[in-house]
């Protein structure tokens, strides 16, 4: 197994070392619902403005539906018209990573979760200033929690 990771933790303000999760597809399948496994596991993708957050405008810290890293701030979502939650930026570059999609005949650059690998979706480069780039999230792959308590 690899060395800890660093992951920005939104809760304690700072970059911590933690332990990558790593589980089989049967692991995974065994404790998620099934439209997050489908998305988050098997790169699947939920229907335009059908996701529970394409429309949300509640604040707090959207995190990885299947290990609970911190993913993006309520503060950088915007409405992209797309039909999916889109943000102009990941809380922690060191949250997400990036990989060449080819799928769907298109050349793409899918977002996925740095702990778990869990896939989230796609960035693309449309997105308002000052980042210029839209991650174009599923739903299904997010959980909003509630802004943590300042210290």
């Amino acid at each position: 197994m690899q060395g800890k990771i660093p992951i920005f933790s939104v809760k304690s303000g700072r970059v911590e070392l933690v332990e990558p999760i790593v589980k089989t597809g049967e692991e995974w399948k065994a404790i998620l619902p099934k439209q997050t496994f489908e998305i988050a596991r098997q790169q699947a993708t939920e229907p335009a403005f059908t996701g529970a957050y394409h429309d949300s405008h509640e604040d707090g810290i959207f995190t990885c539906a299947c290990c609970g890293t911190d993913l993006f701030d309520a503060k950088a979502k915007f409405d992209s018209g797309t039909g999916w939650p889109s943000f102009s930026s990941p809380v922690d570059p060191r949250n997400v990573r990036t990989a060449e999609d080819r799928s769907h005949g298109m050349v793409r650059t899918e977002v996925l979760c740095s702990r778990c690998g869990a896939h989230l979706g796609h960035v693309f480069p449309d997105g308002p200033p000052p980042t210029g780039k839209r991650y174009c999230m599923n739903s299904g792959a997010l959980k909003l929690v509630k802004r943590y308590a300042s210290k």
